[in-house]
């Protein structure tokens, strides 16, 4: 399965996400091929931090300026995970009409939802025919919300999202904004293998197990 992780904004907390899927996966035994199309390069420079820290187990992380479509198709045997940013418009195109879904990440604020509809709009498109056959899911959830569960504008944020066209699901799986992520990374390491038992742990466990069920966890 091939998974695009893309947001029209910076800071959405895009590469942190695509660095703690592609350990689990490969934790739980599935082999991981990722792309990092983003010129700021973080999903690729946490794989190089994790290889020469000694982590295991090592990422394989392609950091590239293009993709070509048939690139990414050609990986049957792994769990594909794509790190795009807007900087890179054209291979971002590329690489969603090559996806199987699309995960936007979306902090909770009244502008990352209008950055999140101008960007589905941008997208649009370019993945109409992909769309049209069914094959492919335009995913979205809450990031980097805030810890205080009371705090309306991540609810507001979620229920936006779910207004807008474009979007085929919004997962009810929030991941808060905890300095244990900031922190583990510093380390190349993902938050469930530095603090398994925190929160931010749970709350990842949790929306890695929503996007991949097929994934027996350990």
């Amino acid at each position: 399965m091939i998974t695009v992780i893309a947001n029209l904004k910076g800071g959405s907390g895009k590469s942190t996400v695509a660095f703690n899927l592609a350990v689990w996966l490969e934790i739980n035994g599935h082999h991981v091929v990722g792309y990092d199309l983003d010129p700021q390069c973080t999903f690729s420079d946490l794989g190089m931090l994790r290889k020469e820290i000694g982590n295991k187990p090592e990422l394989e992380i392609h950091p590239v300026r293009a993709v070509l479509k048939e690139q990414l198709l050609s990986h049957e045997d792994a769990e594909v995970i794509v790190d795009v940013g807007a900087a890179n418009m054209a291979a971002m195109k590329e690489a969603m009409t090559a996806a199987d879904r699309i995960l936007i990440p979306v902090p909770p604020s009244q502008a990352d939802v209008w950055a999140t509809q101008r960007f589905l709009h941008i997208i649009g498109p370019d993945l109409e025919a992909t769309k049209l056959n069914g094959r492919q899911k335009i995913l979205a959830f809450v990031n980097r919300a805030d810890t205080n569960k009371s705090i309306r504008e991540t609810h507001e944020t979620e229920s936006a999202l779910k207004m807008l066209p474009g979007i085929d699901v919004v997962l009810p799986y929030r991941l808060r904004m905890r300095t244990s992520f900031r922190r583990s990374l510093s380390e190349g390491m993902t938050v469930f293998e530095m603090w398994p038992r925190g929160k931010a742990a749970e709350e990842f466990r949790i929306l890695a197990r929503a996007l991949y069920p097929h994934v027996v966890s350990h």
